[in-house]
């Protein structure tokens, strides 16, 4: 999408090989504006789907999730990251470990927010080693219901997230395909580049 390969190459900062900062846009200030239309391309996108509902893991996906769910119509539900203490009982969870932390979490999901009747609609801020996506899939499958999709922001292409993601038997749809990082530089790959081994 070239509105986000845009803004990425005004306002990103590649600090080096593997990491992007895109907060004053996307994960510390948001603009709403920008996220409504990312919103309206992914729901633009998975218009056929069947989408029931956005599902996004907390809390960088919050922002685009609610946007797409807006646009397609359906209820968006948060993945948390933590067990809460209102969350007691009936939850799905899930370990999951954080590239861009790495740290280790518990991805939880409320029973009563899935049907084996949902087709979802995944939506993150940044695919590195698809471990994120991979983990929601699994709280998905646990529940019986189908993810139908991935849209992602930002894709780090040259890492394994997205062949993990499509060997898994995922379609994954990203706005930015990032080919390359160093200092001060970003490479983008087209939409359609076959996915790293």
């Amino acid at each position: 999408m070239k509105l986000l390969e845009e803004r990425i190459r005004k306002e990103g900062k590649a600090l080096n090989e593997t990491v992007l900062k895109v907060d004053s846009f996307i994960n510390h200030q948001v603009d709403a504006e920008f996220m409504d239309a990312l919103g309206r391309d992914f729901a633009e996108h998975f218009k056929d789907y069947g989408i029931t509902k956005v599902f996004t893991i907390e809390s960088s996906g919050i922002a685009p999730a609610l946007m797409t769910a807006k646009h397609l119509d359906v209820p968006m539900v948060i993945l948390k990251k933590q067990t809460s203490k209102i969350l007691q009982g009936d939850v799905y969870q899930t370990n999951i470990t954080s590239f861009t932390k790495g740290t280790s979490y518990e991805l939880t999901l409320y029973k009563n927010y899935i049907s084996p009747e949902d087709r979802i609609l995944l939506i993150d801020d940044f695919l590195a080693n698809g471990e994120a996506a991979t983990g929601a899939g699994r709280l998905i499958g646990q529940a019986g219901a189908t993810l139908a999709g991935i849209g992602i922001l930002i894709e780090k292409s040259f890492q394994r997230g997205r062949k993990r993601l499509e060997d898994a038997g995922f379609y994954v749809y990203s706005q930015a395909r990032i080919g390359r990082l160093a200092e001060g530089v970003i490479e983008f790959l087209p939409e359609d580049a076959p996915a790293t081994e």
